[in-house]
């Protein structure tokens, strides 16, 4: 037996935020400077966003 009844929209919190490259959900979202990023789609658009890496 399914689901009889689609999940509510979410209007607020973590399940209301979607990454702007892949739509993903569950992982980690960067929204500092309203990037709006999930962790790896960041860490692929770093250089091209402007953004340098210091060891």
């Amino acid at each position: 037996m399914g689901k009889y009844r689609q999940p509510k929209e979410r209007k607020f919190g973590k399940g209301s935020r979607r990454c702007k490259r892949c739509g993903s959900k569950g992982s980690t979202l960067i929204r500092r400077y309203g990037l709006n990023l999930c962790r790896q789609c960041f860490r692929e658009s770093a250089e091209t966003l402007g953004f340098k890496k210091y060891l």
